[in-house]
């Protein structure tokens, strides 16, 4: 038999043992793995537990519910790795004209392209520094608003379907994939137009943070300034359409709509002469590459999950707050708390195991809307994406800036986009209805 232990006691060994192994550099699946075998060893019959792990593992990873994280994925290395994300920026740029801020303004828009395009916050942030930064910098743009766009709205590709994240968050909680995909739209473009509002107001009122251009594209006629757009960047929209749309008129599921979009992502690069096969390989090798460190990480967190349950950690938590009397509101208050204090040294998808065990039966206790749940904790991922000292993107900017950039300037860059993010989750915690409104469009 197991060990008998207060829940209290268990969970604070289940989680200390998981956050001491992360703090010792171990990966994070192997840091779930050595909490599961410690658990699994104490509270469920010591060697014949272990035994069953394995089988458990391969059962956690064998779901169909989660093909749609490994195509979205494919499909955006597929843009990445033939270029066309860089036509799609390079056309955009063109497009903009007369505003002040206009390079920040064109990342916004360019990124939040992208991301509805690809579902990956890491590429989108990358592609971005890496082909907008320089040139901005070289322009004689402050640092800190050349940057902050950049990074604010890589995030945005938690939030616009086709979020593989999103996708995970849905599949790991066993609710519906479609509306979570859906539901998200609404806040991601709400994100999208304050950042270039704010972009727009602080370069007005300090004409010094951004240089205003004399380029050749202000002077181009109508068709020339549009041309790009619609020869680049409307063909990747097929894309989209292909994916949301086909998940919205119910045509397909979100598994199918996944497979369609690598599809679609194919024929439309291949259109464009930019498909050979050592581009295919690398996307292939690339996907497999993220796919397996997701999948690792998952089979050693749901594990996690049902360890934590067995030592009777989650039902003691839960009771525990029953006895609190909590509101709706005050509970939602309490779960981004808890995400935000955790963003600032962990990463998503080891917050979003983490919490989940407890936020949705706490959740359906209360009676909550859980596709209004998981818009939020979305939000709160993605400020934590953003939030210092282990924000992941602000490490991916120190990557793909320039030497002289200092991480203090890429906090301070990051920092007015945070605000503006808290703000958008502050709104939704007031009005849910803002999430919940898109999906009820489909029942």
């Amino acid at each position: 038999m197991g060990m008998i232990m207060e829940w209290y006691w268990a969970l604070v060994l289940m989680l200390g043992t998981v956050v001491g192994l992360m703090f010792l550099g171990l990966p994070v699946a192997f840091a779930f793995f050595g909490a599961n075998i410690l658990g699994v060893f104490l509270f469920l019959r010591g060697e014949i537990g272990l035994a069953l792990m394995p089988i458990e593992y391969v059962f956690s990873i064998s779901k169909f519910t989660l093909v749609p994280v490994a195509l979205f994925i494919l499909m955006g290395e597929i843009l990445f790795q033939t270029g066309m994300a860089f036509r799609a920026i390079a056309a955009i740029d063109r497009l903009i004209s007369r505003v002040p801020g206009r390079l920040s303004v064109v990342a916004i828009a360019g990124g939040t392209v992208f991301s509805s395009l690809s579902g990956s916050t890491i590429a989108n942030t990358a592609i971005l520094g890496s082909v907008m930064l320089p040139d901005m910098l070289k322009r004689g743009y402050e640092p800190k608003i050349a940057m902050g766009p950049i990074m604010a709205v890589g995030g945005i590709a938690m939030l616009i379907p086709p979020s593989a994240l999103a996708v995970l968050l849905a599949s790991l909680a066993e609710r519906s994939i479609k509306d979570l995909l859906i539901a998200g739209i609404l806040p991601g473009a709400a994100m999208a137009v304050l950042f270039v509002a704010y972009v727009v107001l602080r370069c007005r009122l300090n004409p010094r943070l951004a240089p205003v251009e004399t380029v050749a594209e202000a002077r181009l006629s109508g068709w020339d300034r549009w041309r790009p757009f619609v020869i680049d960047v409307l063909p990747l929209f097929t894309i989209f359409v292909v994916v949301v749309g086909s998940i919205f008129f119910r045509i397909a599921a979100p598994e199918e709509a996944s497979a369609l979009g690598c599809v679609a992502a194919v024929i439309v690069c291949a259109c464009y002469g930019e498909l050979t096969w050592p581009k295919l390989k690398k996307a292939l090798t690339e996907t497999a590459k993220i796919n397996v460190m997701i999948l690792f990480i998952i089979a050693g967190s749901l594990t996690f999950s049902q360890v934590l349950q067995i030592s009777g950690a989650t039902s003691g938590l839960l009771q525990e707050f029953a006895t609190w009397n909590m509101t709706p509101l005050l509970a939602m208050l309490l779960m981004m708390a808890v995400l935000l204090f955790l963003g600032a040294f962990m990463d998503q998808i080891s917050m979003m195991l983490l919490t989940l065990p407890f936020f949705l039966p706490m959740a359906d206790g209360l009676g909550m809307n859980t596709i209004w749940l998981m818009v939020m904790m979305l939000i709160a991922m993605e400020i934590s994406l953003l939030t210092p000292p282990f924000g992941l993107l602000l490490y991916i900017m120190k990557g793909v800036a320039p030497a002289g950039i200092r991480l203090t300037q890429i906090y301070a860059a990051a920092f007015p986009f945070i605000a503006l993010e808290l703000l958008v989750m502050v709104f939704l915690i007031l009005f849910p209805s803002i999430a919940i409104w898109l999906p009820s469009l489909i029942r």
